[in-house]
């Protein structure tokens, strides 16, 4: 009988710590699937951003040439 009740307590222990691994596990995976989705999402709108700087600093460039050629008319 007391082999009996160290055999339960060791499968109830060894079953606790079955499920706090898991629990764990799942944990860890649902940190790795938020950080891949928020990467997901940021990633493009990085794009966008760098995309429309570039777009912006030509558009200036641009801009100043014409306003300099204007200003000051080849000879």
């Amino acid at each position: 009988m007391a082999n009996e009740t160290t055999n339960d307590l060791s499968s109830a222990f060894s079953n606790l710590l079955t499920t706090a691994g898991q629990i764990a596990q799942q944990q860890v995976d649902l940190l790795s699937t938020g950080i891949k989705a928020v990467v997901d999402v940021v990633e493009p709108l990085g794009k966008t951003a760098i995309d429309f700087v570039g777009s912006t600093a030509n558009t200036v460039g641009q801009v100043l040439q014409n306003v300099s050629a204007t200003i000051l008319p080849k000879k």
